[in-house]
């Protein structure tokens, strides 16, 4: 999506608000086809880059998808691994006659984050703040700040207000259930109606993956198919037909249901009683480290976790555990834990 300069262009003008981006125009980027993604970090992200040409020199804008969705504490020092390898890349491929030159300058780089987790973004927003003893040393420090596009965290009227194509698909990208991603869809009809093809092309093809992911496997080829035939004057329509691939879903997961019920019933006690077993084993492993890593503090939080009913919420659960530094860290992810348990 992003690779597109409008849409690039709609995420800077909507969701950053600084007096410069006014100014920028689509004719004066240019999309850098190239990764700075360091190996170690290659299967948890991608990054996109644009070279904005201004009269004062070049800027360019280094925005980082973050594909994980647990807050990485190193984002500050792993941003600028990837800016000092733009620069060493723009260095090297400079003549050393325009490198020796008096007035020669490496571009200024606006580094970005875009992060679509469940949990709130804690990392730290400077590099500055990511250096100890930073205090005592004020103005001798390297730092610089980082844009943050946290896309679950805009308001529901804002995105729908901003009626592009960015915003669109960071309405759709907050829910996790497809019948409420249908909901959202309706309510975004007339926006749709109103894209270009290219921009509506744009929306179906992040729309495809998505809704993929949250479908069985039986029902993927056919929304893929109701997507595909579609264009913005036909948007009730597909809406109405992806509303009706996902009643049909319902149907067949209830009938399934009931003959599963019926052939199971009698393993099912056993199955449950198992389940029970490690369901409680699991929380007594999490108060456990709970009590040993914060004592009696985390009393309270303890109470949360046996509150918990499903193993899979509370393997994820003990597995973030081992990053938090502090009582609120642990709080933090046993909330989410929560509302995870919750949807």
């Amino acid at each position: 999506l992003l690779s597109s300069k409008r849409a690039f262009l709609e995420l800077l003008k909507t969701f950053v608000r600084e007096e410069w981006t006014k100014n920028i125009d689509e004719d004066s980027l240019v999309r850098v086809e190239k990764s700075y993604i360091l190996q170690d970090f290659s299967e948890k992200e991608a990054d996109i880059i644009y070279r904005l040409k201004t009269k004062g020199g070049d800027v360019i804008f280094y925005v980082l998808l973050e594909l994980q969705s647990t807050v990485d504490y190193l984002m500050p020092f792993r941003l600028l691994l990837y800016m000092v390898e733009i620069w060493r890349d723009i260095y090297h491929n400079t003549p050393e006659k325009e490198r020796r030159r008096r007035g020669f300058r490496l571009p200024a780089i606006v580094p970005a984050v875009l992060y679509n987790g469940r949990r709130s973004w804690t990392a730290c927003r400077s590099f500055r703040e990511y250096q100890a003893g930073h205090e005592r040393f004020p103005g001798y420090l390297l730092d610089f700040s980082y844009i943050l596009f946290d896309v679950v965290r805009y308001s529901e009227e804002d995105l729908y207000g901003a009626a592009n194509v960015v915003s669109s698909v960071f309405y759709l990208d907050q829910t996790v259930d497809s019948l409420e991603l249908v909901v959202r869809l309706r309510k975004l009809a007339g926006v749709l109606k109103g894209m270009t093809p290219e921009q509506f092309r744009q929306v179906t093809v992040w729309l495809k993956n998505v809704i993929k992911r949250k479908l069985p496997v039986r029902l993927r080829e056919e929304v893929e198919r109701v997507l595909e035939e579609n264009d913005p004057r036909e948007v009730e329509k597909m809406i109405t037909n992806i509303e009706r691939a996902l009643d049909e879903m319902k149907k067949q997961a209830v009938m399934e249901g009931v003959l599963r019920g019926k052939a199971e019933g009698r393993a099912e006690g056993e199955a449950i009683g198992e389940a029970r077993g490690k369901v409680e084993k699991a929380q007594d492993a999490i108060c456990k480290y709970l009590r040993s890593r914060f004592g009696d503090a985390s009393a309270g939080l303890q109470q949360e976790v046996r509150e918990m009913t499903s193993l899979e919420v509370l393997d994820g659960v003990m597995e973030e555990l081992f990053a938090a530094n502090t009582l609120e860290e642990a709080q933090a992810i046993i909330r989410d834990g929560m509302e995870r348990l919750i949807q």
